[in-house]
């Protein structure tokens, strides 16, 4: 018998287990979040006679006799003043790891009640955040000590409207850990469901016995692909992606499903899979492009282990080549990266009719729906689907992982299912960033003015395609970057390998393709004998220029502004004794762009003498529930305390189209402005907002882009771009001192949620360029959560946001879109201040380096 107190009241267990299980499934403490059960992230924070632990690595009887509090236990006026200061700091985004975050500065204020940026830092450096950079989370710690100090917090001045510091909606209750993510959900009677994976990347499975599996106490249910009652194949643009493997055939790769193990408990889940006895015929993977397309390679797919050829072709190339005066040639490899969201993939599905209801955190209820209709074989109004909260994505909850599952066997079994992904599955199961290979030759003519490209990009899409397609495509349209020259000849190849699956990630391919181009242009300045901020501004785009795709620079474009406003700092630190300074730009699109049809929708509807809005725009944590309540607010003169912003529901929600492409606060926000119009008007001819009880307010925006290849003159390919410009600095121990980083983003909304997605892109792009990796060996990741080098608070340098407004058009009140653009720049911003420093041109992510930064604070 183990006995302690929690929150002050006693409990015990005669069980020796997990505490973070323990404070969860048996106390309903739900601000202890599960997010690696490895002692990485710190979600689940405690603390422990006062002294902050993880309880994830904890067992009950090593708090035997102890006093446990979470955030649960907070006092009223704690719970009160840490909640306002990181929601007023916009310190929350996901909100996955705010908690643990809250919990940690608990512990730093009960012993220091004035702390310094350098020890707050210092007290959250067992705890991750994947989304702020951290910078605004310790301005919510000073904020919070000195509100301690004060005894009381002011009061709430929420803010209205656009263009200002409005605080997140579901802020408040992100910060105090209420149960609103996925895994937080248990409802009567459910069940738990998990997946056997593959036993190596390719495998012939010669049979398979379940027969142990199915007679374990307590497991009510083995499924294979012969219980499928749809169509097994899942994948929102190629449908090659089974949601089971069938006996007589290959695996593809380490994350594929085999058979479902349904049961009581997760205990006795686990006893079934184990039970399970495969007979199999391990065979060599195919582990890299190259030998995915060399001759007599084995056939991963039917149709080939090609995926996608991507050309782009504008000018004459070799002829611009040939007449240059200067051209350089490089080679670079860029790696996997994983998302790393906080919050691990998790479902929970059960029987609704003759149909399922399905609760999920990921990028898009109506992708879900579409695929879970397809698996089980029925109409699209049979499935119902309902998101939480999503703690973090950046393009990792785009595919199915475990919605399909726990759908398929809530409707098979006639119970709530959940099913959830351990950290170590979810590494080895959801899709990456792609790992490309690029030779890129560009030219230039003697006073440094761009003249052509050539550019051959190299894709490893993994074993099966999710978004490797489109990925592909925006790595060659963007491959040229935001300069002012038409010779262009860009190709690219995506080719099936062994490997874990690549798709979505923040960035969408032009992290890597712009880092190519990046380092060339810098090459080429030195070639040419002038620096690389004078190259850039020599090449800038400015409105009317035509795009190395053919597309009209239009009067919004102001990346010549973002590069003035990093010149100050390039130019101070260039010369200095002691420091090096790189710098390196970017674009990216806005929306889905080339041809490919692309809506956005928000209803407004009233009732209960309040105003909904509904949208099935999935929010990240980037802030788009938000968002569309600003821009709402902006064009009636509503107040926000009226507004309720509804979660994404195929029910209730009209489909705003996949989180992704950075198009949300363009397209579901002018969605928003037009549905909001015809609101407005309709309370002004009926007076009141009594008189328009139940009636709703359409609002839909739709954007027509042209296909790549067109032939038109001035093709179209997306409704907006963004711009920006990096500079970064090191110290004289090649330590990155500060980055600053100035954004095109149209106008900001939203300007602590902008300057929040600087920040946290910035780190994340840091991360990309030195530190993070994800080694796999012959198809198999070698790699844990606390192992992949992400980024903590100590190390973070410096970040100066610069924010360029410079759109008048009103279109979604000016904005074009910033989530993606923040990470692109740092890569190669970073590999030419190390050029600088050393005189090595790195072509290699992540660089080699001597970056560690274990004594500095973010500063505002």
């Amino acid at each position: 018998m183990f006995q302690f107190r929690v929150n002050g009241q006693e409990v015990q267990t005669e069980k020796d287990q997990n505490l973070m299980h323990f404070l969860r499934d048996e106390l309903s403490l739900f601000s202890v979040k599960n997010g690696c059960s490895e002692g990485a992230c710190g979600t689940c924070s405690v603390l422990v006679n006062g002294t902050l632990m993880k309880a994830c690595v904890l067992k009950t009887s090593r708090v035997h006799g102890k006093s446990v509090d979470t955030l649960e236990g907070f006092s009223p006026l704690e719970k009160k003043i840490y909640a306002r200061a990181f929601d007023e700091c916009g310190a929350v985004q996901c909100g996955f790891c705010t908690p643990g975050m809250l919990v940690a500065t608990k512990a730093l204020l009960d012993v220091t009640p004035n702390p310094t940026r350098e020890e707050c830092a210092a007290a959250i450096r067992g705890n991750l955040c994947r989304c702020t950079g951290y910078v605004k989370i310790i301005d919510a710690m000073i904020k919070t000590a000195q509100w301690m100090r004060e005894g009381e917090a002011p009061l709430d001045a929420r803010k209205n409207g656009v263009y200002a510091d409005v605080q997140k909606v579901d802020a408040l209750a992100k910060a105090l850990g209420e149960p609103a993510y996925t895994d937080d959900i248990h409802l009567p009677g459910m069940v738990f469901g998990r997946a056997l994976r593959a036993p190596a990347p390719r495998a012939f499975i010669r049979s398979m016995d379940v027969a142990c599996a199915r007679a374990t106490p307590g497991v009510l249910a083995v499924v294979t692909a012969e219980d499928v009652p749809g169509l097994i194949n899942c994948g929102h643009l190629v449908k090659d992606w089974p949601a089971l493997i069938r006996v007589g055939e290959e695996t593809r790769y380490v994350g594929d499903s085999l058979a479902l193990v349904v049961g009581e408990t997760e205990e006795a889940v686990a006893l079934g899979l184990s039970r399970i006895v495969l007979d199999y015929e391990e065979r060599p993977p195919v582990t890299t492009p190259q030998e995915a397309m060399a001759p007599g390679a084995p056939l991963l797919h039917e149709k080939g282990n090609e995926l996608s050829v991507q050309k782009l072709k504008r000018g004459n190339v070799e002829e611009a080549l040939a007449q240059s005066a200067h051209v350089v040639s490089h080679h670079f490899e860029t790696p996997f990266t994983e998302h790393a969201f906080l919050e691990p993939e998790c479902a929970v599905a059960q029987p609704l009719g003759d149909g399922v209801e399905v609760f999920t955190s990921d990028q898009s209820v109506y992708d879900d729906r579409r695929e879970i209709a397809s698996l089980l074989g029925l109409e699209a109004e049979q499935v119902h689907v309902r998101a939480c909260l999503v703690g973090g994505g950046f393009g990792g909850k785009e595919d199915m992982s475990v919605q399909h599952h726990a759908a398929l066997l809530a409707y098979l079994l006639k119970k709530p299912v959940k099913v959830r992904l351990s950290r170590a599955e979810s590494i080895k199961v959801h899709p990456k960033r792609h790992p490309m290979w690029m030779d890129f030759t560009l030219g230039c003519d003697a006073s440094g003015r761009l003249t052509a490209l050539k550019a051959r990009i190299l894709s490893d899409t993994g074993a099966y395609a999710s978004l490797g397609g489109p990925v592909l495509q925006r790595a060659c349209t963007h491959a040229a970057g935001p300069y002012n020259y038409q010779n262009v000849d860009i190709e690219g190849r995506a080719y099936y390998t062994n490997n874990v699956p690549c798709g979505a990630f923040r960035g969408f391919g032009v992290t890597q393709s712009i880092f190519a181009l990046e380092c060339c242009l810098n090459d080429l300045a030195q070639q040419v004998g002038i620096d690389e901020w004078e190259i850039r501004r020599r090449n800038a785009l400015v409105p009317g220029n035509i795009m190395p795709n053919g597309q009209i620079a239009d009067d919004s474009t102001a990346y010549l502004e973002a590069l003035e406003a990093v010149k100050e700092t390039y130019y101070h630190y260039k010369d200095r004794t002691g420091y090096y300074v790189g710098i390196a730009s970017a674009l990216k699109n806005a929306g889905l762009g080339v041809g490919v049809p692309d809506t956005g929708r928000c209803n407004v509807r009233v009732a209960s003498g309040k105003v909904h809005l509904q949208s099935s725009a999935s929010d990240m944590g980037q802030g788009i529930q938000t968002i569309i309540s600003q821009i709402f607010c902006q064009t009636t003169g509503m107040d926000a305390h009226d507004v309720i912003v509804e979660r994404p529901d195929t029910e209730r929600t009209p489909n705003a189209g996949t989180s992704t492409a950075s198009r949300q606060t363009v397209f579901t926000g002018e969605a928003t402005r037009l549905a909001a119009l015809r609101f407005k008007k309709a309370l002004e001819e009926a007076g009141s907002l009594a008189a328009l009880e139940e009636q709703s307010f359409v609002g839909e925006y739709t954007f027509a882009s042209d296909p790549m290849g067109s032939d038109k003159p001035n093709p179209v390919s997306h409704v907006a771009y963004g711009y920006a410009a990096q500079v970064v600095v090191l110290d004289e121990e090649g330590k990155v001192e500060k980055v600053v980083s100035a954004h095109d983003m149209g106008r900001a909304l939203n300007l602590k949620g902008t300057e929040g997605q600087i920040e946290g892109g910035v780190v994340m792009g840091l991360g990309y360029a030195l530190t993070e990796d994800f080694p796999v060996e012959q198809g198999v990741p070698k790699v844990k959560f606390g192992t992949l080098g992400l980024l903590r608070a100590p190390q973070v340098p410096e970040i100066q946001p610069i924010l360029i407004e410079k759109n008048k058009a009103p279109l979604s009140y000016g904005s074009k879109g910033i989530g993606e653009i923040v990470v692109i720049p740092s890569a190669p911003a970073c590999q030419n201040a190390y050029f600088h420093k050393d005189g090595i041109f790195r072509t290699k992510l992540p660089l080699d380096h001597t970056f560690y930064r274990k004594d500095k604070a973010p500063r505002s």
